[in-house]
């Protein structure tokens, strides 16, 4: 009887070489998409690329880390591991793991279209899938993103007419180095939260250019921007703005409510996830199959069955 490839323990394993793959929990060994909170832990001996494990390390301290660069394949653990771009965030990856000839790929966070500071995605075939689905109803389609890079830029250029700061709330770790680099490369500087600029030194380091940006030391510049993490966080206060004008910059954006439920004066729409229609399109572009469904909507299973496609919840396998 053929061993299985993966098996489900509270999140993703595989099974051969008891590779625990995004645990929030701490885990002997452990494959680590990307340096979001919400995918990583303390683990004992952690896998990622370099570019993750220079950003783990920053958030979570010296850790024990095996570096795996895109499309560099290595056998470890009686597998073939592979990372791929994955096109969310500096150094997010898609894992493909081969056991005895068969092949499955875990998308981690995701998204299909351009980034100012990720290499963008590369989906290989494989025979099992494993997809991260966070917008998977069809009511989640993104505005186009030129679009949504034109309300930010205009939102920031009107409030410093006005003589007001824009005070940019987006993700310590990906969306504020993206908002950086759109900002900067429209000409407009920007200051950053601490929290902000720590990551973005990490970004800098890996030779991701990020324009005129600095440290937020207390007190607005005329003519600058501030991107700092979003109200909701702990962290993401400032003091001594003055007079501003608020913007969020999320995936939710265009949805009802979510101005008034963040409590600013714009909510833009570009996000660094897949979309509704770009999980279908990651599926197709995979081939996979079995499909396996995480981290999104229960129905997106059923709209894939629906569509053909052999889609199981993740959390069933």
């Amino acid at each position: 009887m053929v061993a299985p490839l993966f098996h489900y323990d509270r999140g993703l394993k595989l099974t051969r070489a008891d590779l625990a793959i995004d645990f929030r929990r701490r885990q002997p060994r452990a494959f680590i998409s990307h340096a979001h909170i919400d995918h990583m832990a303390r683990h004992q001996y952690a896998l990622c690329t370099p570019e993750t494990a220079r950003l783990y390390q920053l958030r979570l301290g010296r850790r024990d880390v095996f570096e795996l660069p895109y499309r560099q394949p290595i056998e470890w653990g009686g597998l073939k591991l592979t990372t791929f771009p994955a096109g969310h965030c500096l150094g997010s990856a898609m894992l493909l793991a081969e056991d005895d000839g068969r092949t499955l790929l875990y998308t981690g966070d995701f998204k299909l279209g351009e980034s100012a500071t990720a290499e963008r995605a590369d989906l290989p075939r494989a025979d099992i899938l494993v997809i991260e689905s966070t917008y998977g109803e069809p009511r989640y389609r993104h505005p186009p993103r030129a679009e949504s890079i034109a309300r930010l830029i205009g939102a920031c250029r009107s409030a410093l007419a006005d003589g007001v700061t824009p005070v940019i709330q987006a993700y310590a770790l990906g969306k504020g180095q993206e908002v950086t680099s759109l900002l900067t490369a429209a000409g407009i500087p920007v200051l950053q939260h601490r929290k902000v600029f720590e990551v973005s030194q990490v970004y800098t380091a890996c030779g991701v250019d990020l324009g005129d940006y600095a440290l937020y030391t207390g007190r607005p510049l005329a003519g600058h921007a501030v991107v700092t993490p979003p109200s909701t966080h702990r962290p993401g206060h400032l003091s001594g703005l003055g007079r501003t004008v608020s913007i969020a910059v999320t995936g939710w954006a265009a949805y009802t409510g979510t101005r008034r439920q963040l409590g600013v004066d714009h909510a833009i729409g570009l996000s660094d996830h897949a979309d509704y229609d770009e999980l279908f399109a990651a599926v197709e572009r995979v081939g996979a199959n079995e499909i396996y469904c995480t981290h999104g909507p229960d129905s997106f299973v059923n709209r894939l069955r629906e569509a053909g496609f052999n889609a199981y919840p993740l959390a069933g396998a």
